[in-house]
């Protein structure tokens, strides 16, 4: 019998409107591996103070990146994905996406999948590196609704993916679709993370800063994010022969200071400020370009970096719904048996 394989991405508002912003934001912040602290605690922040302060901003994003799509680009994306999967391994899967939050819901998917009873359910999240907030987020939520059927197929999970072959390439063959050589550095930009998320990765009371999560993986960080951010980094910068010295890593969307540094904000005004003023950003985080790609990076950090004297300021897109991201997505569900 066939499997089935469910592709999840984080989400996104079902439209560009306050209403649905609001919703979206409020089913993502309330998610206690997202923001977590005490429920009542992370209630009033996140109904009286976050959503308030933000939504009507956030829609505006919104708005500019429907313009450019004219629907959401995770789930454009995310369904072409699907139906070049399923055209080209129809006799060895069906593959089906859903978004944690919002639609097309996890519940939702996962009652078609279990109606066509499935001898195995392969779930991939779509996140490279491991964050309790998106990749163990997405997992628990499938494990209740699993744990609930009567009849559990044999479930593989796929928790990440930052080092796998197939994955480093597609990144670097969007790379050399540039001119990147001619850039003054490179700039790997990751979504960001409270420090104390990383800091409870670690089971032997240390936190990670005590683990040189810079230099490389090790047991102790193996699932620390921000480890996984620099191996990544590490092993496509390698793969184009792009020196120690000509790039950096670094974290974007920060609420407040106690996030994981260095910000990508900060790094790049100091790369003006040392003269190198053209720049090429690498967002390996997301397979799927988004309003933090093609909003957060592409208009406001690149105007802010023009507006302190750069020239150029340069997304690589991301995987999105290419052909060897298809291949790709094959690769890494057969590497895992």
């Amino acid at each position: 019998m066939k499997k089935a394989v469910l592709l999840i991405n984080l989400g996104t508002p079902n439209s560009p409107t306050i209403l649905s912003v609001w919703k979206y934001l409020r089913q993502f912040l309330m998610d206690p591996r997202v923001i977590d602290i005490p429920y009542l605690l992370r209630y009033f922040l996140v109904n009286f103070i976050i959503i308030p302060s933000r939504v009507s901003n956030s829609t505006k994003e919104y708005k500019k990146l429907w313009g450019k799509f004219g629907i959401s680009p995770l789930v454009n994306y995310a369904e072409n994905l699907t139906i070049k999967l399923n055209s080209k391994f129809q006799n060895k899967a069906d593959f089906y996406f859903a978004m944690r939050y919002q639609n097309p819901s996890i519940d939702s998917v996962l009652a078609d999948i279990y109606l066509k009873n499935y001898e195995e359910l392969v779930i991939l999240p779509l996140y490279p590196q491991y964050a309790s907030a998106s990749t163990g987020s997405t997992i628990e939520h499938c494990n209740k609704i699993i744990n609930k059927w009567w009849n559990i197929p044999k479930i593989k999970i796929i928790n990440h993916f930052y080092n796998h072959e197939s994955y480093i390439k597609c990144f670097v063959d969007n790379t050399r679709k540039l001119d990147y050589n001619t850039y003054d550095h490179i700039l790997f930009s990751y979504h960001g993370l409270p420090e104390r998320h990383v800091d409870k990765t670690y089971t032997d009371n240390s936190i990670c800063e005590d683990n040189s999560c810079e230099e490389g993986m090790s047991d102790t960080n193996k699932f620390c994010y921000k480890a996984m951010c620099y191996e990544t980094s590490n092993l496509i910068a390698s793969s184009l022969r792009i020196p120690h010295d000509k790039f950096s890593v670094c974290f974007q969307s920060r609420l407040d200071d106690k996030w994981i540094k260095p910000y990508t904000d900060k790094v790049m005004l100091d790369l003006v400020a040392s003269s190198r003023k053209k720049v090429l950003v690498l967002s390996p985080a997301f397979v799927s370009d988004c309003l933090e790609t093609s909003i957060e990076i592409s208009e406001r950090y690149k105007n802010i970096f023009i507006e302190y004297g750069g020239e150029e300021f340069t997304l690589v897109p991301s995987l999105n719904d290419n052909d060897n991201w298809v291949d790709a997505v094959a690769e890494i569900i057969n590497s895992h048996g």
